[in-house]
């Protein structure tokens, strides 16, 4: 008798888990975006792949205290938050394109990206509708819908462009203050 193989369950996002991960993560923007030190120290772990270092950092924002699954490539950073199957882990994080540069990390590109993402994800975390309407649009893969509830609240002229990646979306930043992207993520970890 073969061994059945069981079929992988489709990986869902949905507004609970934005709301979530979205609630979770506004006090840490707002910290990036208001205070310059927390910004360059945050850069520096980042760079200097210090995980202990962004473990304090993390424990100094409430929302994030307990979280264990943090990461970098060295020119960004990924938070991952835990869910029932068949999501399994959803994650956000900033990052340059890898393949671009290697241990950079601007913290006044940071900030300026923080402060644009404050609104939409003060949106996210507050609004059980939007959250629906913006996990309902990724699930079609309407990229029109997602860019469109985006840039309602994400006003920033460096925000160049808006996709749907592994679940979630991918914000697109570029300006003077870098000659590199930034893109800000949130996605399903796919195992």
């Amino acid at each position: 008798m073969a061994n059945a193989i069981a079929p992988t369950a489709r990986p869902l996002v949905t507004g609970s888990i934005l709301r979530k991960v979205a609630a979770a993560m506004l006090p840490f923007y707002r910290k990036i975006a208001g205070s310059g030190s927390f910004a360059a120290q945050w850069s520096s772990a980042i760079v200097n792949a210090d995980l202990s270092l962004m473990g304090k950092l993390l424990a100094k924002i409430p929302t994030l205290a307990s979280v264990e699954n943090y990461g970098t490539n060295g020119i960004g950073y990924f938070i991952t938050f835990p869910f029932p199957l068949p999501v399994s882990f959803y994650t956000n994080g900033t990052t340059i394109p890898p393949g671009t540069v290697q241990f950079t990390f601007n913290a006044r590109m940071h900030r300026r990206i923080a402060a644009a993402v404050l609104p939409f994800y003060r949106k996210l975390a507050r609004s059980r509708s939007y959250a629906e309407s913006f996990a309902a649009a990724i699930r079609r893969n309407d990229r029109t819908a997602v860019n469109k509830l985006v840039r309602r609240f994400v006003k920033a002229s460096s925000l160049k462009s808006v996709t749907i990646e592994e679940y979630g979306a991918a914000l697109l930043f570029k300006s003077s203050l870098s000659k590199y992207p930034y893109r800000n993520l949130m996605f399903q970890e796919v195992m």
